[in-house]
């Protein structure tokens, strides 16, 4: 379902665009490649002279290899376009310290620490910060035909990662019955509620008559 339309008329200002594609290497790596675009709707003065509406302000890639763990083992930065020329892309040398994380443990956190304030671009870091969800959708296509080991005892990495994925909800009571906790309220009640109550059953005292 699109969003509605706006009931008010308005000007477009500025688009930015993301894209990311996944690669199956012939090593048996994956390379992630992601790619960010700025622009202006309209034409706007810079100090080499006046930016044209559609001309990118940023243009940058990034680009990882992980292996099947998620662990990020090549990295490497790139411009195309930037407000401020070398002076920006200077910094490209530096993303190569993303080799040694993983994706999926602590990632944002670790480039927040490693590339933030002055020793980053932020926009090269907000880039790298859709790596992860990303490297989920490519290996989990990758084996998404392999059959579900319902007595495996690893519990799968995805739940609680999200609403619909918690381990109280339905789609884990669902697809993941092993997983499954009942929500705290449920248990609770089934604690303290007495065996007559759960079970439809009637006490003795119930069932006397007054008469």
């Amino acid at each position: 379902m699109s969003l509605p339309f706006s009931s008010v008329a308005r000007q477009p200002l500025h688009t930015r665009s993301i894209q990311v594609r996944a690669f199956a290497r012939d090593d048996g790596l994956y390379d992630l490649e992601a790619e960010l675009v700025d622009v202006k709707a309209y034409d706007f003065s810079t100090r080499k002279g006046i930016r044209k509406a559609g001309d990118a302000v940023h243009h940058m890639h990034v680009r990882v290899t992980i292996n099947d763990g998620f662990d990020i083992v090549d990295a490497s930065a790139a411009y195309d376009a930037a407000p401020y020329d070398e002076h920006c892309s200077a910094i490209e040398p530096a993303y190569g310290d993303l080799v040694g994380m993983n994706l999926l443990r602590g990632f944002r956190g670790s480039v927040k620490a490693r590339f933030g304030r002055t020793a980053g671009c932020i926009h090269m870091s907000e880039l790298a910060a859709v790596l992860p969800t990303v490297a989920v959708q490519t290996l989990g296509g990758r084996h998404r035909d392999l059959p579900v080991d319902a007595t495996s005892a690893t519990r799968p990495f995805q739940l609680d990662g999200c609403h619909a994925l918690r381990v109280d909800g339905a789609v884990v009571k669902r697809e993941y019955p092993r997983w499954y906790a009942a929500p705290v309220e449920d248990a609770e009640r089934a604690d303290t509620e007495p065996a007559s109550a759960l079970t439809g059953a009637s006490s003795p005292s119930s069932s006397s008559s007054d008469s």
